[in-house]
């Protein structure tokens, strides 16, 4: 993984941190500025994830990357703090009426992700490279019940 993906992660996971810590509901745009960024990120790392795999890369590289994720999807839903749902938001009304189903897919992205970086420690490239497609689909369900749509 190049250094500048490394430290364009490290930089949103401390940004979406301090956005979560910062919004109390009274302003949203603080919690939802975070997210909005995470979920970027995760995204790109998600992408230079595949890339190496698709290079055949080492996993043993792989790890800061996994761990990365892990660590935002278990931020994630304390960037959903009650009043967040109001604004430049792609959530969907789900996410705090069902608020133990989505809180239950957060974890599940994270346990997923975790042991990603587990598999990427222990040098395991076909374990990790099967990992991934569970990560991805964690990803992909939770944004198909609590994501709108892209209308693009």
């Amino acid at each position: 993984m190049r250094i500048g993906t490394m430290a364009l992660a490290a930089a949103a996971m401390v940004f979406a941190g301090a956005a979560a810590h910062a919004g109390d509901g009274a302003d949203a745009s603080g919690p939802i500025a975070g997210r909005q960024a995470g979920m970027l990120m995760s995204g790109a790392l998600m992408g230079s994830i595949k890339g190496a795999l698709d290079r055949g890369d080492d996993v043993k590289t792989l790890g800061f990357a996994a761990r990365s994720i892990a660590t935002w999807a278990n931020a994630i839903p304390g960037l959903f703090p009650a009043g967040s749902d109001q604004g430049d938001t792609e959530a969907m009304p789900a996410v705090w009426s069902d608020r133990a189903g989505f809180e239950a897919r957060a974890k599940a992205y994270a346990d997923a992700a975790a042991k990603l970086a587990d598999l990427a420690k222990a040098g395991d490239k076909d374990g990790f490279a099967a990992q991934f497609q569970v990560v991805r689909g964690t990803c992909n369900e939770c944004h198909r019940v609590y994501k709108k749509p892209d209308v693009h």
